[in-house]
């Protein structure tokens, strides 16, 4: 690790690295200004907050699944630049203009942009990286990159909710299109590049190639959605992948809500909140690693849910009741911890029980199932609010937790007793 920072030859990824950084931080900026935003025009409104980030998950099905084939035809470090510069351009533009208007759609617009660009340049940055530093040193690389972006991203929340709630979400558009304008122009400084673009013939050669494969990507898309029904186990998961962030997508927008009227504040709370729910999901995920193979997987993430459930209804009550923000903030903290392996032990258990040569099929056919059940449930819970008060939905969320870990548990006990019946 040390020889690899120390080395000048790194310089180039040094760069990169730093650009990485500031951006996922201005990211979170983005976020918070962008909810201080939706709560000035439309205080209280849940489905104001739904629409937002409606605009922002959309992107992930239209632009996700073509983006990674001109990811590997275009050149990686004009894709950055363009993207950041743009995405930087439409947040200043946002800051200046457009949140000066009476109308919020524009608003909509800049965010279904932003999200779209992130599709080409978030493949890009991860792809970008064997281009800049030696094949011996990627794996640290990596790992420098993804540790310190999940740092980046958590500082980005806390002192973008502070920026906002101090200074306005003018600022917090002002600090992301900074951000991203900058780090466009810290990529443009990387020299030392191994992939170049490919000749003219080579392109039409790839084309072709790639409208041979178009032809058989349904054929294979077929082949997983059969294999998925024909196995019991990776069914009952996709369904309880869609049940649990279909949960998560019904309190999503309910619950920022739901904070900012508890504690009276825009985005200071939920910013602090959210730090402590990550850092605790962070170290679960850590325990879950170093102590869950102890345990079977479909037990820990059974309980995980029961747990998560029980915990989510203590924090809703408690917070209603008592407005403490000091209480808050440790049962989020528990909360993310017991919920941390949720985010591990389902793709172990998938990984472990379905064949190598399907599971690629499995797990992109998993995603695009838990965005969708995210989003519908987003929008039906943003509907409920205007007739079921917010604390019932997010105590309803709470027991589907409760209730999908206690089924999951009950069948596999059930399974573990008729495999024990056949033996």
């Amino acid at each position: 690790m040390w020889n690899f920072i120390s080395d000048r030859k790194s310089n180039d990824f040094f760069r990169f690295w730093f650009a990485q950084l500031i951006t996922q931080f201005g990211d979170r900026v983005f976020q918070m200004a962008l909810v201080a935003l939706i709560t000035a025009l439309y205080p209280g409104s849940v489905m104001a907050m739904s629409i937002v980030f409606l605009f922002a998950i959309v992107p992930a099905f239209i632009i996700g699944p073509i983006a990674g084939v001109y990811i590997d035809r275009w050149d990686r470090r004009t894709v950055l630049f363009i993207s950041y510069f743009i995405q930087g351009v439409l947040v200043l533009l946002a800051a200046f203009y457009l949140i000066h208007l009476p109308v919020i759609w524009p608003m909509y617009a800049v965010v279904f942009i932003i999200s779209s660009l992130g599709r080409f340049y978030i493949p890009a940055k991860m792809a970008f990286i064997p281009e800049i530093v030696r094949k011996d040193d990627l794996h640290v690389a990596n790992s420098l990159s993804t540790i310190t972006g999940m740092i980046a991203g958590g500082l980005g929340v806390l002192l973008g909710s502070w920026i906002v709630e101090r200074t306005g979400y003018f600022a917090g558009f002002c600090w992301d299109g900074i951000c991203y304008v900058f780090s466009a122009a810290l990529v443009m400084t990387i020299t030392a590049l191994h992939h170049r673009l490919p000749d003219r013939q080579a392109i039409i050669t790839r084309t072709r190639e790639i409208i041979q494969v178009e032809k058989s990507v349904w054929h294979e898309i077929s082949d997983g959605i059969r294999y998925i029904r024909s196995q019991p186990e990776i069914k009952f998961m996709f369904w309880m992948m869609a049940i649990l962030l279909a949960a998560v997508g019904a309190i999503y927008v309910v619950i920022i809500v739901f904070i900012q009227q508890a504690f009276h504040s825009v985005t200071k709370d939920l910013g602090i909140l959210a730090v402590s729910l990550v850092v605790g999901s962070f170290l679960g995920s850590l325990a879950y690693g170093k102590w869950g193979k102890k345990i079977a997987s479909e037990v820990v993430m059974f309980w995980s849910l029961i747990l998560g459930g029980a915990l989510t209804i203590l924090f809703v009550t408690t917070v209603d009741a008592t407005h403490s923000r000091w209480a808050a903030l440790g049962l989020s903290f528990i909360l993310g911890f017991v919920v941390g392996p949720d985010m591990v032990a389902p793709f172990a258990l998938i990984n472990k029980i379905c064949a190598m040569e399907m599971s690629g099929k499995v797990f992109a056919a998993l995603e695009f199932v838990v965005y969708l059940a995210f989003l519908l449930a987003m929008m039906v819970s943003s509907v409920l609010s205007w007739y079921i008060p917010r604390i019932w939905i997010l105590i309803a969320v709470g027991g589907i937790f409760m209730v999908v870990g206690f089924i999951g548990l009950a069948r596999n006990k059930g399974r573990a007793a008729l495999q024990g019946t056949l033996r």
